[in-house]
């Protein structure tokens, strides 16, 4: 049976911020960002949020029609990301420096995260950016994450646009490579923290 996917609005932004706090307190790199349960649990939500409104105004949130899973997708042109352009390497500093302060001052791993990932982020070719994929816990294993990159690989296929995301654990590298997605570089190995994986998919033809 398929999985019916809509575009999110703002009307689904509290939505989409409960999807991905659910999904993520027991992801690696959140563990990482906000160490200790009970202090995640009051300050992860915040970079949900952050990170959802982002995306909203940027990119594109696909959400199944149950309301059990959404993604979170920027599409990046050509020449963006990775490069030597020091105006817009001082600008996403201080992007990252303002979501730090914004969500949680003393929390510089806030600030870092966003510094390592966009340090990997690869330059050059234009691609579909996969930022954050969350599926709520009772629902996970049943197929809905992989529906919802699936429905926009079909359109990079038929585009020839590429793909890139970096996976957060090694269970979602694995999906993401049965999906098409090559472990790109070597991996992000976060400070005294777990890796993450940097992933690039080639259109198929």
């Amino acid at each position: 049976m398929g999985v019916a996917i809509r575009t999110a609005d703002e009307e689904d932004r509290e939505l989409v911020v409960r999807l991905l706090d659910a999904a993520f307190q027991s992801d690696p790199v959140s563990g990482w960002v906000f160490p200790g349960a009970e202090y995640r649990r009051k300050n992860h939500h915040k970079l949900m949020a952050a990170f959802t409104d982002i995306v909203l105004d940027e990119g594109r949130i696909d959400i199944t029609e149950d309301d059990s899973a959404c993604a979170l997708w920027v599409s990046v042109p050509a020449g963006e990301h990775g490069g030597a352009d020091e105006d817009k390497e001082e600008a996403e500093d201080e992007g990252f420096a303002r979501l730090r302060e914004s969500i949680d001052p003393g929390n510089e791993r806030i600030e870092l995260i966003g510094r390592l990932t966009a340090e990997v982020h690869p330059a050059g070719r234009a691609h579909e950016y996969l930022w954050m994929i969350g599926v709520t816990p009772e629902r996970q294993g049943e197929g809905l994450g992989t529906a919802l990159v699936r429905h926009v690989l079909d359109r990079c296929d038929g585009e020839g646009l590429a793909a890139y995301l970096e996976a957060s654990n090694a269970r979602s590298r694995d999906l993401y490579r049965r999906l098409g997605f090559e472990v790109s570089g070597k991996p992000l190995d976060l400070p005294d923290g777990p890796q993450m994986w940097p992933m690039w998919r080639d259109p198929r033809v």
